[in-house]
């Protein structure tokens, strides 16, 4: 009896660089972990770690636009325009506790 051996053939797909790279920016890739520290039972920090990895056009279908909300895109005369509202709301707020920390003294001489 005699048996024939027949070399066994694989299948692979063979895809270059663009093709892989096209296919991830297509499709997605999420990569996703958390660490975390403790001390007896404490925990002490933990940070998430979020990556994604695609195309624009696939991001904001997913609803991620944040570079276009982002505060550090904004030009100099935005900034200093908010900047210039952050200053007048603090010089309200500090008149607002000057104006309060004086009422109960004045009360006071009111009423000895």
């Amino acid at each position: 009896m005699s048996t024939m051996h027949q070399p066994i053939t694989h299948s692979v797909d063979s895809t270059n660089l663009a093709d892989l790279l096209e296919r991830i920016l297509d499709k997605g890739v999420v990569v996703a972990g958390d660490i975390s520290i403790k001390l007896v039972e404490v925990e002490l920090l933990t940070i998430q770690l979020r990556l994604v990895v695609c195309s624009v056009d696939k991001a904001r279908e997913l609803g991620l636009d944040w570079w276009n909300h982002n505060g550090a895109r904004l030009g100099a005369s935005d900034g200093e325009a908010k900047l210039g509202a952050i200053e007048q709301r603090m010089e309200r707020l500090e008149e607002a506790l000057c104006a309060l920390v004086a009422a109960p003294s004045k009360a006071g001489e009111a009423h000895p």
